[in-house]
């Protein structure tokens, strides 16, 4: 005759554990659909005003050369502002810097800026330096838009007019394009940082 086993008792759940599981849950959710709010304000204003200061100093050099790199340490700086700046907007709005939007955006927004590294050295090889402004201006905006597809609204309207800058300085005569080359990126990489930047930290707090 077979022996009857007693029940066993299972260990309860403590309701807090249970609690902090749906929250976490829930947060998680949230940051998935939510959006990449952590966008630099001010840090793009402060992005605007080095690259105005950089097309003053590009605009003097002797040679392609350093004119290119004149540009290229501006946008290491510029790179290095905007990381500095979202970090501090995110830990003063109590989010995690690399929370599920944000990756979204990263990843969404660094590939055109690599496409245009790449660029930038077969141009400058080839002899096409007075490509590179729209080439720069085009990808940029082209990050903008795709990053900013899980962010706020203004980023891609922000996008959208560096495309449209971009694709004016692509497309002009090859008689304007060497005295117009700083104006483009001053106005560009300048103007539009400034003016967005400044919308971006009245209206989402920093």
């Amino acid at each position: 005759m077979a022996s009857v086993q007693p029940l066993r008792k299972s260990k309860p759940v403590p309701i807090d554990a249970r609690a902090r599981d749906n929250l976490r849950y829930i947060r998680e959710t949230m940051e998935r659909a939510g959006s990449f709010t952590a966008v630099p304000g001010w840090g793009g204003v402060a992005m605007g005003v080095t690259a105005l200061a950089a097309s003053f100093v590009a605009a003097r050099q002797g040679s392609v050369g350093r004119w290119v790199i004149t540009w290229v340490a501006e946008g290491v700086l510029a790179i290095a502002i905007g990381i500095l700046a979202m970090w501090r907007k995110a830990a003063r709005a109590g989010m995690p810097m690399w929370s599920a939007p944000a990756r979204k955006f990263l990843f969404s927004f660094v590939p055109p800026l690599v496409v245009g590294a790449a660029l930038t050295v077969v141009l400058w090889r080839a002899g096409a330096a007075t490509a590179i402004p729209g080439v720069w201006l085009m990808l940029y905006g082209a990050g903008v838009v795709t990053g900013g597809a899980f962010s706020v609204p203004v980023v891609p309207v922000m996008g959208v007019c560096f495309l449209i800058e971009g694709a004016i300085a692509m497309f002009m005569p090859a008689a304007w394009s060497v005295p117009w080359n700083d104006v483009w990126l001053a106005l560009g990489f300048g103007g539009l940082h400034i003016v967005f930047g400044a919308i971006i930290a009245r209206r989402y707090g920093g």
